[in-house]
């Protein structure tokens, strides 16, 4: 049976190593730049501040208001500091909600993104942004978007707490996971979705016992770039569709809504996909879903919607929106069949 498929490979430059973080000013250089504004969330302002003593004259500002699913009134502070400073491009130092703020100002006006990733989210190599606006979280992909260079400094993370760590990393999964369904999957997004998944499931148990272990951390990173490189070249299902409703209409925290949904989407599709999804079950053992939230049991996950402060009253709403403009899906999507997921979820019970 012949092969049919089209992969693009991502422009960005990836630096992977310890202390490469150093190397930032460089890079900047690189770029030609001179005048970067550093990003970051309120509690990373230490660190930010930081970082630009050390880029000097390369640095010429920092916005420490990055927040979580990157509301456009956010992004539009940051883009007055942006002229304010004449800035020519963003060093973007954090998670996810830090990496959004950077790509939101880039679909804007294009200025080159240096990102350095302290948590293992993906984001950062995806040319997509996910963005909220009056209630309702809408995704957008661009090639403006994707950064262009990303500096991967595992000894940034030896700080970062076990649970962050092991949410995160979920959520970072789950962009694996949907890609080895993807309509648009390709021989070599698999292969990384599955190196990726391998390279979380040795190293976050390990992060669990012993947060400080310098090779388990690297590898979770290392996960991170595959995890989040696949999400980059394919498209998004229903996972996503699911945990942008809740996080963009509920403001429900971004990674941890990711990793309770993973286990109940991935089984919810692995009735379509048997064949597709047969590595997770064999990796995770058992069932897709029932290995998937067994492993985030394991590492000591969240795995109730509620405990999230989601109302059960909400579910309806959730339902509704969910099947609003699904993305595409290898499961039809009905309203009935996702409402008994979003329940399954937000009591912490296992997939169905």
């Amino acid at each position: 049976m012949s092969r049919d498929f089209i992969y693009s490979g991502s422009p960005a430059h990836i630096v992977f190593g310890d202390g490469k973080s150093a190397l930032a000013g460089e890079w900047i250089e690189k770029l030609g730049c001179k005048r970067a504004l550093v990003l970051s969330t309120p509690q990373q302002k230490a660190d930010a501040e930081a970082l630009a003593v050390r880029l000097g004259s390369l640095a010429a500002g920092v916005f420490a208001g990055a927040v979580m699913h990157t509301p456009v009134e956010v992004t539009e502070r940051a883009m007055q500091v942006v002229r304010e400073i004449e800035a020519d491009c963003v060093v973007s130092l954090g998670g996810g909600s830090t990496t959004g703020l950077g790509k939101a100002i880039a679909y804007r006006n294009d200025l080159p993104q240096v990102v350095i990733p302290t948590t293992y989210a993906g984001s950062e190599v995806t040319p997509i942004l996910g963005q909220t606006d009056g209630g309702r979280k809408t995704t957008v992909r661009h090639e403006r978007i994707l950064p262009e260079v990303v500096i991967y400094d595992p000894t940034l993370t030896l700080g970062l707490p076990v649970g962050m760590s092991v949410t995160s990393g979920l959520n970072a999964m789950a962009h694996a996971v949907e890609g080895l369904y993807a309509r648009d999957r390709n021989p070599i997004s698999t292969l990384m979705a599955l190196e990726g998944l391998r390279a979380f499931k040795t190293s976050l148990p390990e992060i669990v016992k012993s947060p400080r272990d310098a090779r388990a951390r690297s590898e979770a990173l290392y996960g991170a770039w595959l995890c989040g490189s696949v999400l980059g070249t394919v498209g998004m299902a229903l996972h996503h569709k699911i945990c942008h409703t809740l996080g963009g209409t509920f403001d429900t925290p971004h990674a941890e809504t990711h990793a309770i949904m993973l286990p109940h989407t991935a089984a919810y599709n692995a009735l379509a996909e048997t064949e597709l999804l047969a590595p997770v079950a064999q990796m995770f053992g058992g069932s897709v879903g029932n290995g998937l939230w067994n492993f985030a049991k394991e590492i000591g996950a969240p795995m109730a919607l509620k405990d999230l402060g989601l109302s059960e009253v909400d579910l309806d709403r959730a339902a509704d929106i969910a099947v609003e403009n699904p993305y595409w899906n290898p499961r039809p999507i009905d309203r009935a069949s996702i409402r008994k997921l979003l329940q399954d979820a937000w009591e912490g019970r296992p997939p169905a």
